[in-house]
């Protein structure tokens, strides 16, 4: 198996208290173009907003130069209005626990009726 060196990398955003709406707006051309040139270097991003609408999880597979890269240009763009922490997968048990692939259940067919 070849080991390119890459890993998931976790990035929990969550937005500060006193944030203010024009500092997300001044913000926003700036982490499109991060996120656009993630994606167009051909790398994976998975993201998504929690329930309570003020914090953030993404999942990114890099190298940890890459990862570290990332997330300076990430909190760059943002660190006016959000306070990002990054992990790398295993450093999270129950996302490593996920990432691990679990024994399937089979279904074994019986005469009983």
């Amino acid at each position: 198996m070849f080991d390119d060196g890459k890993k998931p990398y976790v990035l929990v955003s969550a937005f500060k208290e006193d944030v203010k709406p024009e500092d997300v707006e001044q913000s926003t051309p700036a982490l499109a173009l991060i996120l656009d040139e993630w994606q167009l270097s051909g790398k994976m991003i998975w993201s998504g907003s929690f329930d309570d609408n003020r914090s953030a999880m993404s999942i990114i597979e890099a190298s940890k130069n890459e990862a570290d890269d990332f997330l300076s240009k990430y909190k760059n763009a943002t660190d006016s209005f959000l306070s990002t922490y990054m992990y790398q997968w295993d450093a999270m048990p129950l996302l490593s626990l996920l990432g691990n692939k679990q024994p399937q259940a089979t279904l074994t067919p019986t005469d009983e009726i």
